[in-house]
């Protein structure tokens, strides 16, 4: 059974996973929790660039016409079937030896390990890191691969024709109505033990708990459902924790790198 499930893995899912904004977020809550060390050698590889406005780089070059990073496309997310336990789960992180969102983001951690990659693979490895960290946590990236991670899922946001997908990944972060900035200080107010408690863990924890998410949302996101005021207020928590938790983790393997 579970050599029929990993097929999931090599099929295209032609999205984004946070827009820009989320993405944004994510790096700068990132860059607000770095060592002073860790903060000298991010600094070193972006070179001048700030670590919020590359973090989307590995969207932008979906639409390179050289096709040079198609390969990458694959590195932004892991699907699995709805309600599977962690013992299934972790099954299936194993059995996932192409690229994908799980054995890219440890790629990248390693090429970052290494002192003797070029700087512009460094640069490649720390804004694609980045980047994946925040579509682990990015809900309906570790969704289901019948629908496309929502993309499928038609709903309207308002008065207007959407999907599950991007409801989440640009709807309810726009529906703040905050600049990247404004939304890191409002949410990023966690005390240093809860930003410790929500460090811990590994990747694969991370993964499957973005997945626990995924499925309530699918278990309470009817095709064609009429979207709103009522979502916001059942999912903003979840989608400010997710944006969060995807920031200070993403500090902490920085940390973790450049010691």
């Amino acid at each position: 059974m579970l050599t029929g499930l990993v097929v999931a893995f090599l099929l295209p899912l032609a999205s984004f996973a946070w827009g820009p904004n989320g993405h944004r977020i994510v790096a700068e809550i990132a860059w607000q929790h770095l060592t002073p060390k860790a903060r000298k050698a991010v600094a070193n590889i972006l070179g001048g660039q700030s670590l919020a406005m590359i973090a989307n780089w590995p969207d932008f070059i979906k639409s390179d016409t050289t096709h040079q990073y198609d390969n990458t496309n694959r590195w932004h997310y892991l699907d699995f079937p709805g309600g599977v336990d962690r013992t299934t789960f972790d099954g299936m992180l194993k059995a996932a030896t192409g690229e994908n969102l799980y054995t890219q983001t440890q790629a990248m951690m390693k090429d970052l390990k290494n002192t003797r990659l070029a700087a512009d693979k460094k640069w490649f490895a720390l804004t694609f890191l980045a980047h994946m960290i925040g579509d682990m946590h990015m809900p309906l990236h570790v969704g289901r691969d019948e629908d496309q991670g929502g993309n499928k899922i038609n709903v309207m946001w308002f008065d207007k024709p959407s999907n599950l997908h991007r409801v989440w990944d640009e709807h309810l972060i726009d529906f703040q109505q905050l600049s990247y900035t404004e939304y890191t200080k409002a949410i990023d107010i966690a005390t240093p033990q809860q930003v410790k408690i929500m460090q811990s863990g590994s990747i694969a924890d991370w993964m499957f708990e973005s997945h626990l998410l995924a499925d309530r949302i699918y278990g309470y996101t009817k095709p064609d459902s009429k979207l709103s005021y009522r979502y916001n207020y059942v999912f903003l928590n979840d989608l400010n924790q997710q944006l969060l938790k995807g920031g200070v983790r993403l500090a902490s393997i920085l940390n973790s790198i450049f010691i």
